[in-house]
């Protein structure tokens, strides 16, 4: 936006002296901007598929499977994973239609429309990833909390000195906060990469706005 700004500042400081500029270059240039970020918006979303499909490959070995099936759960995250691979792929392959329709669009209003799909994608496609990340967090201290051994020696421990109630207490607040710690390095990683992207993409909304009142 800071060659719009400039291009504003000067018309106000010396209209004379510029050539103005019409009300379809000045579109041009919003849709251009707009464009150019929902296409950076659609690659860093496949950059981050691919990068958390080769951590996972990496930490899926032999051991880690033997693990799942010793807990009895190697189908249900076989299922949850395969979910979530489409969800992904169909949030990426709607981050690449909102590129389209925003790259073919000639109208100031449906860019604006657009603009707005765009940002509730987004939106949507950062909770969903905060939520799968809660579920994955979840259920790995839940395999923690019944099958790890030490864990099942703590429990039995309690009990034995009457303290059950009070250990499951400590042990569910230390994973309320644990989750939390997590959850919210994921809402900053999420805000760093795709704030800034949005933040200047409703800023092109608000220009288009100015120039439709």
């Amino acid at each position: 936006m800071e060659e719009l700004d400039l291009l504003k500042k000067a018309w106000k400081k010396d209209e004379s002296a510029f050539e103005q500029v019409s009300e379809k270059e000045i579109y041009r240039m919003l849709h251009q901007k707009s464009s150019s970020i929902v296409k950076w918006i659609l690659m860093i979303s496949v950059i981050e598929f691919v990068f958390w499909n080769i951590i996972t490959v990496i930490f899926s070995d032999d051991k880690y499977q033997s693990k799942l099936h010793r807990y009895g759960i190697e189908d249900v995250m076989f299922a949850v994973n395969v979910v979530n691979y489409v969800i992904i792929l169909v949030f990426i392959f709607v981050f690449y239609k909102n590129y389209r329709a925003i790259s073919t669009t000639d109208s100031t209003r449906q860019l604006m429309k657009n603009i707005l799909k765009t940002r509730k994608t987004v939106q949507n496609y950062i909770w969903y990833n905060l939520g799968i990340a809660s579920v994955s967090i979840v259920l790995s201290i839940v395999m923690l909390f019944y099958h790890n051994g030490k864990m099942i020696s703590m429990l039995e421990k309690a009990e034995a000195e009457g303290n059950r109630v009070f250990f499951l207490s400590a042990c569910t607040l230390i994973s309320i906060l644990f989750i939390a710690v997590i959850l919210f390095i994921f809402w900053l990683f999420y805000r760093l990469l795709y704030g800034i992207l949005l933040k200047r993409l409703y800023a092109n909304y608000n220009e288009l706005k100015k120039m439709e009142l």
